[in-house]
């Protein structure tokens, strides 16, 4: 008995260093700066590419098998 309780808590203990180090990785991240940044929703658009127009029945384009 004294072997079982001796692996669960460990167990535990590994579990929570694992989640303080995952928990403490998300809070100290820096998100990534985005080029669009600051930019107007009009350049953005312009910007886009304009290979798959979706038409005005709403179906969305079919996958391009084009190899570039």
């Amino acid at each position: 008995m004294k072997f079982e309780t001796m692996m669960l808590h460990s167990l535990f203990v590994a579990c929570f260093a694992l989640c303080v180090l995952v928990m403490g990785a998300m809070l100290h991240a820096q998100p990534a700066a985005h080029p669009a940044s600051g930019s107007s929703v009009a350049a953005m658009l312009l910007d886009a590419p304009d290979s798959c127009v979706l038409p005005h029945d709403g179906v969305l384009c079919p996958q391009s098998t084009q190899v570039l």
